[in-house]
């Protein structure tokens, strides 16, 4: 019988944990602001690991910037890795800007775009009483 979860994904799911405790407590860098950690993709062999990042900026603060800052303390932020976490590979740490979050806006923002679009077009063409039912049952969501 198969196993549900392969190892690779129990580790993962465990750094992800360990990571967001070691960004919020330990690492005092202050390019990195608020970080959530949205994924952790590990290789089979454990050697590297790629973390999924979004960041909440104030003022003039870039996610650029801010990626930086991670990218800096990525051996710091291994080596406590190692220390919370009894693994024989600590994997090396890259961090990557999760686009998911910006993505689902711009998306969400077209289809509201086309709704928008299609009211105008039926309501010009005359047919109000289907512009007025689209309405509804958008309300009704």
């Amino acid at each position: 019988m198969a196993k549900e979860y392969s190892r690779a994904s129990r580790v993962s799911q465990q750094v992800q944990k360990e990571l967001a405790r070691i960004l919020q407590q330990e690492v005092k860098d202050p390019r990195i602001g608020m970080v959530t950690i949205s994924g952790v993709d590990i290789t089979r062999d454990l050697a590297y690991a790629t973390v999924y990042v979004t960041f909440f900026t104030v003022g003039e603060q870039t996610n650029d910037e801010s990626l930086k800052g991670l990218n800096a303390a990525a051996g710091y932020v291994r080596r406590l890795l190692g220390k919370a976490m009894k693994l024989r590979i600590v994997p090396e740490v890259r961090f990557c800007f999760d686009e998911t979050l910006t993505e689902g806006l711009r998306i969400s923002e077209l289809v509201s775009g086309a709704v928008k679009n299609d009211k105008v077009k039926l309501k010009e063409a005359g047919r109000e009483e289907e512009a007025l039912e689209a309405t509804e049952e958008e309300e009704a969501k």
